[in-house]
């Protein structure tokens, strides 16, 4: 088990593929996009395949991972070292024209995802296979370890009415997929049928977390500065539908979380009955940004305890429901814009139904609920086993 992890990047330079040779290419990356040793992808493109990077393309956050939230757009610019366009694919379209396209044969992506459906890095891949099919290009992913690992699945699936920027197919909200497995099954199962290829990562097994793989980590957007923060994403990302701070503006995003009117001693009471594998701290964080900023919140630091047991998503239900049931007049559901929708209620949207709320409101038990999904998330596995490239 001690062999060393070789991502897909590292596996490209490693192995350059014939088929790269005098193409035009385009790379689709981030700070995270790196090489165990740090050097970046693009660096590393450029040395290995001398003059034939001519552009690069962002996600969310920007190319270089400065935009802090939602709905920030990121600009195009001329990349100073290289001398080449930078198209971000978080701007006035997240999906990329056929004018960006028509600068390169192939495009490779190098994006570390965080393994949970409302992260937007996957469907901005999505939009790339689909205008790569229309433009008759080739595309290569090199894949990355998902960090919060290969195989729990949480949470419902997606449902037709909830489609959007955080959710434009069918997944449940932890999918258990790589990047390239989740870019597979999108390709092959929703009919884009792109000319794609995975450069797959050498030596990653689907039960380890980040942890266990020993590579770097860098954030692949500014609110998951940690492997732990990516834990617990999958759940505490419902709180950004709510008037309850996710922790951004504060050192640990989504690990904590809380408001100025939150009774913490009778949540705390209810909830260690409930959750399993983590322990609520009681905590008081003061926001530099966003919700309730230069305010004192109440809130609580969510310390994982056994990463097998933990289910986040289900926690994060559990914790909205104590807060709803304690606090139905101060607490609120975030009203639209999110994420590029109007007119449907984000929280709708970062659920993936329009029903799971309303039960939630009508104190179903959410235990319950998510013994209901067992069916669909046990279908998804089998689906999604297809495309596996790892044991």
């Amino acid at each position: 088990m001690n062999h060393k992890i070789i991502t897909g990047l590292e596996n490209l330079i490693e192995n350059p593929p014939g088929y790269l040779l005098g193409k035009r290419l385009g790379l689709l990356s981030n700070p995270a996009s790196i090489h165990s040793h740090f050097r970046h992808a693009k660096d590393l493109v450029h040395t290995f395949f001398p003059g034939q990077l001519k552009a690069l393309f962002s996600p969310q956050h920007g190319f270089y991972a400065e935009k802090q939230d939602n709905m920030i757009e990121s600009r195009h610019f001329m990349e100073s070292d290289l001398n080449i366009p930078v198209f971000s694919l978080y701007n006035e379209t997240r999906i990329p024209t056929k004018e960006m396209f028509d600068e390169i044969d192939v495009l490779l992506i190098d994006i570390q995802d965080v393994g949970t459906r409302v992260y937007t890095f996957i469907y901005t891949i999505s939009y790339c296979l689909e205008t790569a099919k229309r433009c008759n290009k080739q595309v290569v992913i090199l894949d990355r370890p998902n960090p919060i690992g290969g195989l729990q699945i949480e949470g419902n699936i997606l449902s037709d009415d909830c489609t959007s920027f955080v959710g434009r197919f069918p997944i449940p909200m932890r999918h258990g997929l790589t990047v390239g497995e989740i870019s597979r099954l999108f390709n092959q199962e929703f009919g884009i049928h792109a000319d794609l290829t995975i450069i797959p990562m050498k030596n990653w097994r689907r039960q380890m977390y980040w942890q266990d793989t020993g590579l770097p980590w860098v954030s692949p957007s500014p609110n998951l500065p940690t492997p732990q923060s990516c834990m617990v994403y999958p759940g505490q990302v419902i709180f950004e539908g709510t008037n309850i701070s996710e922790g951004r503006g504060t050192t640990l995003p989504f690990e904590q979380f809380g408001s100025p009117f939150l009774d913490i001693q009778t949540i705390k009471r209810d909830a260690d009955k409930i959750i399993k594998g983590a322990v609520l701290r009681q905590v008081h964080f003061e926001p530099t940004s966003g919700k309730w900023h230069g305010q004192v919140c109440k809130g609580f630091q969510i310390h994982i305890t056994s990463k097998k047991e933990f289910n986040s998503y289900l926690t994060s239900l559990i914790l909205m429901q104590l807060i709803l049931k304690n606090h139905s007049h101060e607490f609120k559901f975030k009203e639209p814009p999110y994420e590029y929708e109007f007119e449907r209620l984000p929280m709708d949207l970062i659920l993936g139904s329009k029903t799971l709320c309303e039960k939630l409101v009508a104190m179903e038990n959410p235990i319950r609920l998510s013994e209901q999904w067992k069916d669909e998330q046990d279908q998804f596995q089998s689906l999604s086993r297809k495309y596996y490239l790892y044991d």
